[in-house]
Formats: C-alpha cells, structure tokens, sequence
C-alpha cells in the first residue's frame, strides 16, 4: 500500500466537507511559569471530546452512497470509532469497530452511547487488522483510521487553522499513535510553511518514532501498558514510514510522571481535562522548546478513576 499526502486541494475540500460537524477550536496560550511561549490547541473541545472527529467525518463522507450503504467498519482504540460514529449518526449510518482489550472503558462506553457495534478482540489480534485489514477479512467499506487519504486529508485541517491563527509558530508538538494526526498535521504545515518544524510525541511507554528515524526503518519496540491509551505502538505502521519521514522532523519523548503532571497544570491553570496523549505534547514543550511552539491536545477521554489518581499526585496503574 502506497500513501501520499494530502493536496492543499483535498485539504480545503476537506475543510469544507466538515464544517458544521467539526468545530474550529481555539488556540490558547499556556499558563505555565516557565519563560517559553507555548500554545494549545484544544481538540478535545470537539462534540466527542477528540480531533478525530474530522478525519472520522472526512473519511465517511467521502466514500460513495452505495458503499456506505450497508455500514461501515474501522479499527480503533476508541477515538477514531467515535469520529467515525457521530459523523455516522448524523446520515444514518451504521459503524462497526474492531477495538483492542486494553482501550479505556471511558471509549468503549462513549462508543456504545453513539450505537457503534463493538468488536473487542485482543491488542494482538486488533494491530494486525491495523497493519493489514483486507488481508484478514475486511473489504471496501473498512476505513482505516490511519492509512486513509480522506483521513490524512481531514486531520490536516487542523494545520491549516495553525497556520491561520499563529504565523509566527516555529513547532508543533503532535501525540503520535498511528501517525494520521501528524502526518495529516504536517502536510498542511508543510504545504504552507515548510520551515515550522512538526514533532511526533510519545512517551516512554512505546517509542517507536524515535527507534524509527534512529534506524533508518521501521523496527519493533517494546509498549508497557500506562494510563496513556490514545497514543503509542510497537511499530510505526509500513506504509505511513515514507510519509514520517519526509514531513516529520523528529520525535520527542516524554516520562509518564511528566506526563501527569502536564494534566494537572491543564486542570488547574486551565480547567482543561486532556487524556494523556493529549497532555504528551505539553509535557514535551515544558522540558523546554526553540520559539513559540503549539502542543495539539488531541481530546480529553482520560478515566475518572485515572483523573482522581492523577490530581492526588500518584501515576495510574
């Protein structure tokens, strides 16, 4: 499988696509008491309290009528479900999602709530439909949640409101899971401004990016459970390498402890709820960043039982 980037034609057709599913969210400058001028952006603001509603909405209302016919099917830890599905909702059309056993109950409750059907099958059994679902029974109504040129094209929306909103940004800070979110980023980033410099972001949890560009290939890497679900794997996906490594400038890396402590300064400075992949980024710019940088909170799905360890100053389990 072959990918490219998005056009700035397919982005703004994109743009145009979703408006009044998606929101324009805002772009706020952090309370922090550091001299570095750092900026979020608020995704998790959107009606499912994450970006992916705009590729899910892109994805699925680019495909043709009789396609979306007879239901749609993705695979997704619970974000991209979601997107998927309140975008599906809205034309009455059914969505289906093949979702790990280690996605946040909070997810997997909110997908329920939208009538998506769940498939819950194992982490393993779940990434090797990531890494090749036609090959293990998926046909053309699938819609990946990374390796999709409308979801490409629909998450680069939100650089075109960067780049509108903050010229003079120098980086941006993107949580990394499958890769669509930076990419997509990148590729609007880039179209227009190609000397902003656009940052995956991963924990120590899983730092397959990094290991990536350090061998010149995508490798496998180890992935320890953490409270942080909406970002990370063992390996950055085959087909998204080329793109990663052409629009991406590096990977960052942030401690999980860092991690939790950029929630509680978004709680307490900011009323903000951000799950940990969304609080990655602005961990990863408190450690210290070259200009004014933009952190992409990328939504807020973060278990309560989580939150309530996280304010009380321990790490979740």
């Amino acid at each position: 499988m072959t990918l490219r980037a998005p056009t700035r034609d397919e982005i703004d057709a994109a743009r145009a696509r979703i408006r009044g599913i998606a929101l324009r969210t805002p772009l706020v400058r952090l309370k922090h008491d550091g001299p570095d001028e750092i900026y979020c952006k608020l995704e998790q603001l959107q009606p499912i309290g994450s970006f992916k509603i705009r590729c899910g909405a892109n994805a699925l209302l680019s495909l043709p009528d009789e396609v979306r016919r007879d239901g749609v099917v993705t695979a997704s830890a619970g974000n991209f479900a979601q997107g998927l599905g309140y975008a599906a909702k809205q034309i009455g059309v059914r969505v289906t999602s093949v979702v790990p056993d280690s996605a946040a109950t909070s997810k997997l409750q909110a997908l329920e709530k939208l009538g998506v059907a769940l498939d819950i099958r194992s982490y393993e059994d779940w990434w090797r439909v990531m890494e090749a679902p036609h090959a293990n029974g998926f046909g053309a109504n699938f819609i990946h949640p990374v390796m999709e040129p409308a979801v490409l094209a629909g998450n680069a929306t939100i650089g075109l409101e960067l780049i509108e909103d903050l010229p003079a940004m120098a980086n941006v800070l993107v949580p990394y899971g499958g890769g669509g979110l930076a990419v997509g980023i990148a590729a609007a980033v880039k179209a227009y401004r190609p000397d902003i410099r656009v940052f995956a972001v991963e924990t120590e949890a899983a730092m397959p990016v990094a290991a990536a560009f350090q061998a010149g290939v995508p490798v496998t890497v180890e992935m320890k459970p953490s409270f942080v679900t909406g970002m990370g794997s063992r390996r950055v996906l085959d087909p998204m390498w080329p793109l990663v490594q052409s629009l991406l400038d590096g990977a960052v890396s942030t401690t999980l402890a860092e991690t939790a402590s950029a929630i509680r300064l978004l709680v307490e400075r900011h009323h903000v709820v951000a799950e940990g992949a969304g609080a990655a980024p602005v961990a990863a710019a408190l450690a210290g960043c070259d200009g004014p940088t933009v952190c992409i909170i990328s939504g807020g799905h973060l278990d309560t039982t989580h939150l309530q360890a996280i304010l009380a100053h321990s790490i979740p389990a």
